[in-house]
């Protein structure tokens, strides 16, 4: 039996003896056409290269394209280097001319225009019709028409330069080859029959030998690590579920069948995803035994359920079968994941009436478990719907008798589905367990109304308005007083309190806006038989109040919050109803095209100009830009770069109508009440209308879509949606003031302090231009520590909101124009900046590369665990997340145009002298401080928590 590797060695000596043939007929073949040599060489002549001739040639350089597309320039200085690539790149804009010329039958008229100056595709647009006609004669017309079909934006029109440069490279190499065709095509097909014949005998990758390292001998004997017959070995059967940290084999071979010895040289890549999601692993090579060397072993943690494509490369050559696809199937179900997807915290049920909610069963990953792609048909054999209960109590006592309860699954949506029957109204709590564990949002308050209360409700949600008499009985923070009568009034916007005045004036007491940052509590405690309940935002004062009619007040309440957001408080779902309820409150606005002519070189006054006198239904139009003096069409390119400029003039620092707090550039910007004296409030007017034209093209999705990017401070951002003013926005909006003063008053005795409810203001030189009264007379009340919250909290009202109401209502003014207000409070001040901004693209390589890891010793070795964990984390995370992550330590969900390398000071990552809490952040310095955690499980749920739920939320004025 002959050896294949010897046949090999036949075949390649035969090959090489026909080389030699075929390189001495070599001379009888045609060389360069003596019309292209002679183009070649005035090029090089015109350009001055006759010393860089030997290069060109030495590289097989033939043809004009070959000298349009020169990339290799090892050899060669800078200087040398950028006199070729201005050569080459002229020489290709007069060659995509001509094959434009080519394709409207032109081409006999290309040395005319090169004599006028017109050398590239752009220089079309600047060619004269006079002069133009002058050379063309009768063709101007298709050179016309030519003209007119060129795009009129720059993306479009390198899009086609590189389609034209395209079909020129190929009709190149089809005339090459057809010249060689008659003198060639033998020499060709018999060189490919020796090609086919080695193929076929010994199925050998030789492009893949020739790369290795391996010597002519090896390549030979086949001696080479060969990616076709190297295995791989999985530890599990498929489909597996979540939870664990698996490895596989990969055992590596050489071509003649031999176990090859694998090292970190033979470029061996393993690439893991879940659909869009890239899978951290950890790859070994070799084995500290001897038999082990050929072995390669993978590890890596499963924790989302799914179909996952395991990719194992040597060289970017993907091995037998690679990619590989194994299903993973979610774990079981954990109740401290599993939740309702209930609408709001109080559930509204009617008397002997079901009302049913939906159950997503979640594994310990948040995985959404018995998904129908891993389930069969036979649902009960797989729901553990025995392991759900619940249990009702009223004024804290268990009720088992008042309702009844089921629990059912749904396979259509792959959730459970439960049930509630109550036999009489009233408030009740319910808790929803699982083996015996209260559910995430296990806790429902559940407000039960009779016939006649829900035709009430139903009646209140209809008029959009009601008003009842209740008791105030005690305001949290304020001396103890009688109950007394106010009037509550409730609408789709807001919660107000009021009080009688001589019995026929009502005064404010407090008023909260119904959003989701506003709890309704309905209390155990009774005044004089009369239930109670309370009202907070987290800032304002807790009011506790009584009223016969509480249930008909909190489902009011409840139905109206849902009316508001959308019916989910989630940011996606928020999001898209915010869109859908511009979209509608828009609907008789034609988006139809409407000329705006803009003059470049005075943008925001010229633009002010142009809009000045512009209604809602022209504001709703779609903008087609056209800058003065200027030639070009605008297909929607021109229109986002007038949106992008507008915006960095409003928000940018040269006119001085947003500023940061400090000198820092990359600083959060406010209102500038200091601001240049030819900027006035119309000017805010216009900013609010650009911000609202933005939210509405992103409203009508697509291509209109628009984002700002502009770095808001959150007090401006929380008086868009209405939220109330204290001292904790100073931290991401001053940091200076936060750290020299607000800080220090929080942590410090103030009694010794000659600290009064006023502030002074400086000029620029430092002298004392005046004195405010945070307070009335507050110039004769001393800051005491029982009140130094309500003194930062004054001074907080009065920099960040008193000092610019002017602004930011003149700005209000133009933003509800064309967004109802009532539709931005639906958001917190983070979420609105997500929905201005957007999430934006974040590398986690260039993150990587630009943080610090701020430790004043060593980084131990739990700390460096945790870090581990914490870029496994962030490199899974969602653009959302990652935004949320910046908004949490830096405050801003924006980063500076040069990513994190720009960010001053540079995101720092440090430890936290504790362990198992919350990780926190200081914004001021872009600081995370991460805990210590036992488990990488324990650790992701608490920075995700962190960061999506770490926020407080404010109150309302």
């Amino acid at each position: 039996m002959i050896n294949s590797h010897s046949v090999f060695l036949c075949c390649t000596l035969a090959v090489v003896i026909f080389s030699i043939f075929y390189c001495s007929f070599y001379k009888c073949l045609p060389t360069i056409p003596e019309s292209e040599r002679s183009e070649v060489d005035q090029w090089i002549i015109d350009n001055n290269l006759e010393a860089f001739r030997a290069f060109f040639e030495k590289r097989g350089y033939s043809k004009l394209v070959h000298y349009a597309s020169v990339e290799d320039f090892v050899d060669f200085n800078i200087t040398e280097e950028d006199c070729i690539k201005r050569a080459s790149f002229a020489l290709k804009q007069k060659l995509i001319l001509s094959q434009w010329l080519k394709t409207l039958g032109l081409f006999q008229h290309y040395q005319k225009l090169l004599r006028e100056e017109v050398n590239s595709l752009e220089d079309v647009y600047w060619l004269d019709d006079g002069k133009a006609h002058a050379l063309l004669g009768n063709e101007f017309a298709a050179w016309s028409r030519g003209r007119q079909r060129l795009p009129a934006t720059k993306e479009t029109l390198e899009m086609l330069k590189a389609d034209l440069w395209g079909d020129l490279v190929k009709s190149e190499q089809f005339s090459g080859s057809a010249e060689n065709i008659s003198y060639s095509g033998c020499v060709l097909l018999l060189f490919t029959s020796f090609a086919i014949i080695i193929a076929l005998l010994y199925k050998q990758k030789f492009w893949f030998a020739i790369r290795s390292d391996s010597s002519i001998l090896h390549v030979l004997t086949g001696r080479y690590l060969d990616p076709s017959i190297c295995s791989v070995s999985f530890t599990w059967q498929d489909p597996y579920p979540v939870g664990e940290t698996l490895s596989f084999t990969i055992k590596f071979f050489q071509r003649n069948g031999l176990p090859y010895p694998v090292c970190d040289k033979d470029h061996v890549q393993v690439e893991i995803s879940c659909g869009l999601r890239k899978i951290s692993c950890v790859l070994a090579l070799g084995g500290t035994a001897p038999e082990d060397a050929n072995v390669g072993t993978v590890k890596f943690t499963v924790r989302y359920a799914g179909d996952y494509q395991i990719s194992v490369l040597i060289k970017n050559v993907p091995i037998r079968s690679s990619p590989f696809v194994k299903t993973f199937l979610p774990g079981p179900v954990d109740p401290h994941k599993t939740k309702f997807e209930r609408q709001s915290s109080i559930v509204i049920c009617r008397v002997e009436k079901a009302c049913s909610l939906m159950i997503q069963p979640r594994d310990l990953f948040d995985n959404l478990c018995l998904t129908t792609s891993s389930i069969s048909f036979e649902c009960s054999k797989y729901v553990d719907l025995e392991s759900y209960s619940s249990i009702v109590k009223q004024e804290g006592k268990e009720r088992l008798d008042i309702c009844f309860q089921s629990f059912d699954w749904d396979g259509k949506s792959s959730k459970v589905a439960f049930e509630m029957c109550f036999l009489q109204e009233g408030w009740f709590e319910v808790e929803v367990l699982y083996k015996g564990v209260v559910l995430q949002n296990g806790n429902l308050t559940c407000v039960v109304l009779n016939n006649a209360e829900y035709e009430l409700t139903t009646r209140n949600v209809k008029n959009r308005s009601a008003s009842y008499e209740v008791r105030l009985t005690r305001i949290e923070g304020e001396p103890p007083f009688k109950p007394k009568k106010v009037i509550l009034f409730i609408s789709p916007k807001q919660l107000t309190i009021k009080e009688h005045i001589l019995k026929f004036l009502l005064k404010r007491i407090v008023t909260f806006r119904l959003c989701p940052t506003t709890k309704f509590q309905l209390l155990e405690e009774t005044a004089n038989g009369i239930p109670s309940f309370s009202v907070e935002d987290g800032s304002q004062p807790v009011v506790y109040l009584a009223a016969h009619n509480r249930n008909v007040i909190a489902a009011s309440f409840t139905k109206f919050l849902l009316s508001n957001i959308g019916g989910s408080e989630t940011f996606t779902e928020k999001q898209y109803f915010f869109y859908y309820e511009v979209r509608r409150f828009h609907l008789k606005h034609k988006h139809e095209p409407i000329t705006i002519k803009i003059n470049r070189q005075n943008l925001l006054k010229s633009s002010l100009k142009a809009t000045k006198n512009f209604s809602l239904k022209e504001w709703c139009n779609n903008f087609e830009i056209v800058f003065i003096g200027e030639q070009g069409v605008d297909w929607g390119g021109l229109r986002k770069e007038w949106f992008q400029l507008t915006c960095e003039a409003l928000f940018g620092p040269s006119n001085g109508l947003f500023k940061p707090f400090n000198d820092n550039p990359q600083a959060l910007i406010h209102p500038n009440k200091d601001r240049l004296l030819n900027m006035k409030l119309k000017y805010y007017e216009f900013a609010g209308r650009i911000l609202g034209k933005c939210l509405y093209e992103s409203a009508l999705g697509g291509s209109y879509s628009q984002f700002v990017t502009a770095r808001f401070t959150r007090s401006f951002l929380a008086q868009l949606i209405g939220l109330r003013i204290n001292h904790k926005y100073f931290q991401s909006d001053d940091p200076d003031l936060y750290l020299n003063k607000v800080k220090y008053i929080l942590e410090h005795d103030v009694s010794s302090m000659d600290l009064y409810f006023v502030d002074e203001e400086y000029n620029q030189c430092g002298q004392l231009q005046k004195v405010v009264e945070l307070i009335s007379n507050g110039a004769k009340i001393k800051v005491t520590n029982s009140s130094k919250r309500q003194y930062l909290d004054a001074l907080a009202q009065y920099r960040l909101s008193i000092r610019v109401k002017d602004e930011i209502e003149t700005f209000l003014r133009g933003l509800n124009d064309i967004i109802p207000d009532h539709l931005l409070s639906i958001f917190d001040e983070n979420e609105l900046e997500l929905l201005l901004c957007g999430t934006g693209e974040y590398s986690i390589t260039d993150f990587r590369a630009h943080h610090l890891i701020n430790t004043p010793y060593p980084p131990t070795d739990e700390f460096s665990r945790v870090l581990k964990w914490f870029w496994i984390a962030v490199s899974n995370f969602t653009k959302e997340e990652m935004a949320r992550l910046l908004q949490f330590t830096t405050g801003s969900s924006q980063l500076p145009p040069g990513g994190f390398k720009d960010l001053n000071p540079q995101f720092q990552i440090m430890p936290a002298m504790s362990s198992g809490n919350l990780p926190t952040a200081h914004t001021c310095f872009n600081q995370l401080c991460l805990p210590e955690y036992d488990s990488y499980e324990q650790f992701e749920k608490s920075l995700i928590l962190a960061i999506t739920e770490g926020s407080e939320g404010f109150g309302l004025v």
